[in-house]
């Protein structure tokens, strides 16, 4: 299976830019005997039976190259146990421990069906990924969601909102004394949020985060700006509803506030349930993930966990260990097999 990660890698399979990359796990897979449906630029199989459905999923597609790549991020280089390339650790390290723990998992009778997914737009949380098949696959009563835990369990994530935010003044000369300086709004603004308790902090997640990131203002040097613009990365917990987050920063900035979208909220799994407690028996350290995954759009329990590290994620130079996807394969299936759910 390692060079099938390798053919992977040296595959671009940008966000939206999966094709290629679904071609060739489509077909090298159905080489294998492991055929796998499709829908747009993702794959899928199933065992057959009945029973509630466990759902292994991880993501084909990478971000774009970081700046400060020092190797061909499209050249997989193996040096020792580490293979180099982009995408080898998020998330071409949980594609392939799931592709091979999936075969085995199936090759035993289990009191569940099990799907394997395969799916894009996980870096974008695009509506074109995982969310395409679950009209196709029934209801899930379990997700593992592969992502670079070190292989730790994600027992909880945090969510994503992003805030438009618009502070008004007057324009007027730079040189009198006139206008009302939108960037001073702003700031103004800027401070009441850091200042802002949303409350309710999570033992797992921490309080509510939030964090500017962008800002915008001005088109001339002499001429006092009238609107400024900032963004801001909202991270909930699971105490706190996006919608409620929005409100409150909404009631406490003179700004106007505008959400992208309120859909990616924290997600995670109950502290007792099943995979969990299986888990926690195989000594599985569990932790709150500040990252998002494709947990943030599934309706349904996730446990997130798998191969690499997620510092190494969406940096240069990326890599795997195929030490790590050995272990991986080995705690999915310990992980799952004979579970009662």
């Amino acid at each position: 299976m390692i060079p099938l990660l390798q053919e992977l890698i040296a595959i671009p399979s940008f966000s939206r830019e999966e094709g290629a990359a679904a071609d060739l796990l489509q077909a090298r897979l159905a080489e294998q005997g492991l055929p796998m449906h499709r829908t747009g630029n993702n794959l899928w199989c199933s065992t057959e039976g009945e029973g509630p459905v466990v759902l292994l999923n991880a993501h084909i597609d990478t971000v774009r190259p970081a700046a400060g790549y020092t190797r061909d991020p499209f050249r997989p280089t193996l040096e020792g146990d580490r293979l180099y390339g982009l995408g080898a650790n998020d998330d071409g390290g949980s594609v392939i421990a799931m592709v091979r723990a999936y075969r085995i998992l199936s090759s035993r009778p289990q009191s569940y069906r099990l799907v394997l997914s395969l799916t894009a737009e996980e870096e974008v949380t695009g509506t074109g990924g995982i969310e395409m098949l679950f009209p196709l696959i029934g209801p899930v009563s379990l997700g593992i969601i592969g992502e670079p835990t070190g292989l730790r369990m994600a027992v909880a994530e945090r969510g994503l909102m992003v805030l438009d935010c618009t502070a008004h003044g007057v324009s007027g000369h730079a040189a009198r004394d006139e206008g009302k300086n939108a960037i001073y709004a702003a700031m103004e603004d800027i401070r009441r949020l850091l200042s802002f308790d949303f409350g309710r902090p999570s033992d797992l997640l921490g309080r509510v985060k939030t964090t500017v990131t962008m800002i915008k203002a001005g088109t001339q040097h002499n001429v006092i700006p009238d609107t400024c613009s900032f963004v801001v990365d909202v991270r909930t917990n699971e105490h706190v509803t996006n919608a409620e987050v929005l409100a409150g920063i909404s009631r406490c900035l003179n700004a106007d506030v505008k959400a992208r979208s309120t859909r990616l909220g924290s997600s995670g799994i109950a502290p007792d349930h099943p995979a969990v407690l299986r888990g926690l028996g195989l000594g599985l350290e569990p932790f709150g993930s500040p990252t998002l995954s494709n947990s943030a759009v599934c309706p349904f329990p996730t446990l997130k966990i798998g191969p690499g590290d997620s510092a190494r994620s969406h940096g240069p130079d990326e890599y795997i260990c195929l030490s790590e996807i050995e272990e991986a394969v080995n705690v999915y299936v310990k992980l799952l097999d004979g579970l009662e759910i």
